[in-house]
């Protein structure tokens, strides 16, 4: 009998992330795996899980990291097989480390970066709200949230508006392949997403939320007792849209929300 990640998604875990724009994956990696990585982390910020009094700060922001680690915990055998089932088989960059990592501490302030928004796939400059996306979703093939420690609702969870990449699609299309700045799609504040509903990316350490590159998503407050770890990479694609190939689940849903075949 075939083993969980061998299995891969399930028909049903397919559609919902046609039709909500995520899945959860449970022990996507080990825990002791999570707990090597979180020990790294702590090491980058320069403080001590055992020293709360210097959580002065409600958010520290790690970029990236490539170590041994970070690379195993992003190429489980059942995240690979779900790649392929979700950005098609093949179609993907294995990914050579993880970040950023918005290191989030209990705190009373606000964190100052808890806004409605999608991560932009492409673009050069260096004011984050140029950065662009389009209907194709160049240069992402994935969103998605690894979490290093357990994240209940007061732990600062990633809030996800279900349904959301829909509306973001079609807001998509008319931009063609130079597609639409982050200024552009947020100025009327993701309205079109107001009536979304919302939920919430909890989970033990180990856990993965494969998301679909136009997902709305947003940050929020600390409210806990323990810092959350996670990280928000992208997944990469190896090249552009092929018509030639069969569509991938996350073209599924761009397909669907749009009416259209590309």
């Amino acid at each position: 009998m075939p083993n969980s990640a061998q299995a891969g998604l399930t028909d049903g875990q397919i559609n919902q992330f046609i039709e909500d724009g995520y899945v959860r994956l449970d022990r996507a990696f080990p825990a002791d795996l999570a707990r090597r990585c979180t020990d790294e982390l702590w090491a980058a910020t320069g403080l001590s899980p055992d020293e709360p009094q210097h959580w002065t700060r409600p958010v520290i922001r790690i970029a990236s990291k490539s170590t041994p680690a970070f690379v195993e915990a992003a190429n489980t055998p059942q995240l690979h097989r779900a790649y392929d089932q979700l950005a098609g088989p093949g179609r993907w960059i294995a990914p050579q480390g993880l970040g950023t990592f918005p290191i989030r501490f209990p705190s009373p302030d606000a964190p100052g970066d808890d806004g409605w928004h999608v991560d932009m796939s492409f673009g050069d400059s260096a004011d984050f709200m140029e950065l662009r996306a389009n209907v194709k979703s160049s240069g992402r093939a994935l969103l998605m949230l690894f979490l290093f420690s357990d994240v209940g609702p007061g732990d600062a969870p990633t809030r996800i508006r279900k349904g959301s990449h829909a509306a973001i699609a079609r807001e998509l299309l008319p931009y063609g392949e130079a597609g639409a700045s982050l200024r552009q799609l947020s100025a009327a504040g993701f309205a079109s997403t107001a009536g979304c509903a919302e939920t919430l990316a909890t989970g033990a350490a180990g856990t993965v939320y494969l998301c679909h590159p136009f997902l709305v998503h947003a940050a929020q407050p600390h409210r806990g007792e323990r810092p959350r770890f996670m990280a928000q990479p992208p997944l990469m694609p190896k090249g552009e849209f092929d018509p030639a190939l069969p569509p991938s689940p996350v073209q599924i849903a761009i397909r669907k929300a749009c009416g259209l075949v590309f």
